[in-house]
């Protein structure tokens, strides 16, 4: 007697359940009119009250879409990497296969073009086995369907935040579970909420809005989403073009996505050596369900059932490890975290990110994949991605004068952002600042002369005046610096030139092509150092990691000690030739919404204190000697008739080699070096070539792409002031053109005053 009283109240919740649905008869009924019957009237007065409170309407809001980056190559648009939280790409109702339609309404809602919203015969159906626990019902329309990947979906902007703190992760994840268990629990609550807001889109939506947004929204296992991104990934084919075996298949994996997708042929259960049998059998069935509901014939359902499911698979890889395949994989990197981290792309982290994964967008970039190309291969003609005994790095970066647009972006060792990259690769971008790729930049050499020349200009003196290089010893009271960014003091400051050459008087003009480094420290004893400092920065001019490497003014600075990326450099080099106005970096032209919208992207930002142009001619017609007879780079010069000035920069035992240029339309800077430790690159050889010289084999070839594809016109004359047009005194040259030499101190490990660690340029 007992356990009959206990099996009876057993059964009370599922009668209590039961009951309530029942309750909503009238609304089911109506619904299956017409869902404007639904909620009006006599039909709503009908129920229980079971609808109050709930709201009639639900968002439709945006779905997350995947993202994609181009770049140009002969004047094409190349997409070269994608990124996704879900991957899909949204199609409208024409790029469609009617298979695709057919096959969802046969199996999912045949009568999903004469009810209004809610299939009341599966609902109660679904309700009543589900009161009863012989199986846990759905009984869903597609409408009914789309509702709950729309809740889902609204879920999926709560998933944690992996770079979060623990406690704010733990947070996240608990709201991001209720939200999900609110959306897909199997309970009356829920469907009476499911039912009120799928009357209510019935009324705002056309059916073929609602079939074709349903098709867009579903999961098809893994992180694909939507029919485009499905017959993409699995078949190898567009959405449009699928056949009636595929579309079957598709429409099968949708009844249970982890368990039916077709990637994953090593699956004991679903895998290729049962020929993927769960999916095959549920393929057959949705097969059977269109002949039924009459969408094909008796011939076309047997000659599919007789078809093996056969995947294609072909993935979407996400992130820039894609774009490695056009050497571009560095270049996108830079463009990712612009985007993270810029707030023309949302106001925080979260937001910029879901921009870039969930935004559908297309990201036109400024990157041209031809010379791109050119300048991996010069590059790479000569510098491999590894090296034995030495952490061997190279870099090249260019830059279109006047809009910071950025044009080339190479290195020599492959992309790899995984948690176990592959040996000689990285994903440190060896040309940005450490924010934009995780470089500390390197010392610069005697490329940094440009801005001790350019100071020596505006403060009256000439190119033709001598001076003397016979001093090796400056004591730090030889210089001065205005406050605040007086970083003077320490042990006396010793200069040697390349290979220990002995220098007397000449001309700064000569100095700067031969890069002798006890002229420009006497220079330097003429000057405010911080005035040199100050020219730096106005051409934008910065450290590349200031919370590590300080961007400094003292003695040894002159040389080249300051840690400064390549692309910084190039940047200022632009900014020489663009008439002393440097205008930031940019790597996006444009970005098009999901919607076709152009969003505002990142400009240029020139400098607001800009070089005289008058001085900056000057410092051009100096600077073109770099790269004439003589002059330290001469054999860099491609010699197509392009004038092009630059200046070379070699720290102490060569270990890290620079040589930046400029034309009129296009700037670079190229490095090869240590990316750590402190091997002397001059006893080491690179095809031949020595590792002191061999940044002129790289950069030729590179130039002379940019020049056939940029061109180039002839620099402003200086002003007669900063040259004195009088005949200069013969120069006392060197028995070798020397390279700038040792500035000893100022870099890691030196103090401000110039003792103690590696210091500044050779070249």
């Amino acid at each position: 007697m007992a356990s009959t009283t206990r099996r009876r109240w057993k059964w009370a919740p599922a009668l209590v359940g039961f009951v309530a649905l029942s309750g909503i008869a009238g609304v089911l009924a109506a619904a299956a009119v017409t869902p404007a019957v639904a909620l009006t009237g006599s039909a709503a007065d009908s129920t229980i009250g079971v609808f109050d409170g709930l709201p009639e309407y639900i968002k439709v809001e945006p779905l997350a879409q995947a993202s994609t980056m181009y770049a140009s190559s002969n004047g094409q648009e190349v997409p070269i990497a994608t990124f996704y939280s879900q991957n899909r790409v949204e199609v409208g109702w024409d790029a469609i296969s009617q298979n695709l339609k057919d096959a969802a309404i046969a199996t999912e809602d045949p009568r999903f073009y004469e009810h209004g919203g809610i299939d009341v015969t599966g609902t109660l159906r679904g309700a009543v086995l589900t009161a009863l626990h012989k199986s846990v019902q759905g009984g869903s329309s597609i409408t009914q369907q789309y509702v709950k990947n729309i809740l889902v979906q609204r879920c999926e902007s709560k998933q944690p935040d992996l770079t979060a703190s623990a406690e704010v992760q733990k947070k996240q994840l608990a709201a991001y579970r209720s939200c999900y268990n609110d959306a897909t629990e199997v309970d009356p609550a829920r469907k009476l909420k499911e039912m009120r807001y799928s009357i209510g889109l019935e009324k705002e939506y056309s059916k073929n809005d609602i079939l074709q947004s349903y098709l867009n929204i579903a999961l098809f296992g893994g992180r694909v989403y939507g029919v485009q991104s499905a017959a993409s990934y699995y078949f190898g084919v567009s959405a449009k073009d699928v056949n009636l075996q595929q579309a079957a298949t598709l429409i099968a994996i949708l009844n249970n996505p982890d368990n039916l997708r077709i990637d994953q042929p090593d699956s004991k259960e679903n895998g290729a050596a049962n020929g993927y049998k769960e999916t095959l059998d549920r393929r057959n069935y949705v097969l059977d369900r269109m002949l039924v509901n009459g969408k094909i014939t008796q011939a076309e359902h047997d000659a599919a059932r007789a078809t093996p499911v056969e995947p294609k698979i072909t993935p979407v890889q996400n992130g820039c490890m894609t774009a490695q395949q056009y050497n571009a994989a560095f270049f996108c990197d830079y463009v990712e975290r612009t985007i993270e981290q810029n707030p023309t792309f949302g106001k925080t982290d979260d937001d910029r990110t879901s921009f870039l994964t969930r935004g559908g967008l297309k990201i036109y970039t400024t990157l041209n994949l031809d010379l791109q190309n050119s300048a991996q291969s010069a590059l790479s003609a000569y510098i491999p991605p590894t090296s034995p005994n030495l952490d061997l790095g190279a870099s090249n970066v260019s830059v279109e004068v006047g809009t910071g647009r950025v044009i080339t972006m190479v290195q020599n060792r492959p992309y790899d952002n995984t948690a176990q990259p592959a040996p000689g690769t990285t994903a440190v971008n060896y040309n940005t600042d450490s924010d934009y790729g995780g470089s500390q930049g390197f010392q610069t050499g005697s490329s940094y002369k440009a801005f001790d020349l350019l100071e020596w200009l505006q403060e009256g003196h000439s190119l033709y005046q001598t001076v003397s290089g016979t001093q090796h010893t400056f004591p730090q009271s030889s210089f001065h610096a205005s406050d605040p960014c007086n970083d003077i003091g320490g042990a006396p400051w010793n200069v040697a030139n390349d290979e220990g050459e002995s220098v007397g008087s000449t001309t700064v003009m000569n100095a700067t092509a031969q890069s002798i480094n006890t002229i420009f420290a006497k220079m330097a004893t003429q000057l405010d150092l911080c005035g040199i400092k100050q020219r730096a920065q106005d051409l934008l001019v910065h450290g590349a990691d200031e919370s590590i490497n300080p961007f400094m003014s003292n003695p040894s600075s002159v040389l080249g000690t300051n840690y400064i990326a390549p692309l910084t450099m190039a940047t200022a080099y632009a900014g020489i030739a663009n008439n002393g106005v440097a205008c930031s970096p940019v790597a996006i032209d444009k970005i098009v919404d999901a919607d076709g919208g152009e969003h505002a992207v990142p400009k240029t930002q020139c400098s607001t204190t800009p070089i005289d142009p008058g001085v900056a001619a000057a410092a051009i017609y100096a600077l073109q000697g770099v790269l004439r007879g003589g002059g330290t780079a001469s054999s860099a010069n491609p010699g197509d008739g392009v004038p092009i000035f630059g200046k070379t920069g070699t720290t102490d035992d060569s270990l890290e080699n620079w040589l930046v240029t400029s034309t009129t339309k296009t700037a670079q800077a190229t490095w090869v070096g240590n990316v750590e430790g402190a091997v002397a690159l001059r006893s080491q050889r690179f095809q031949g070539v020595g590792g002191g010289n061999v940044k002129f084999s790289i950069v030729k070839p590179i130039v002379a792409a940019l020049n056939a594809a940029y061109g180039g016109g002839a620099f402003p004359t200086p002003p007669s002031k900063y040259l004195y047009s009088a005949p200069a005194p013969k120069p006392s040259t060197p028995t070798n053109p020397t390279q700038p030499g040792t500035g000893q101190g100022g870099g890691q490990g030196g103090g401000p005053g110039g003792g103690g660690g590696p210091g500044g340029g050779r070249g």
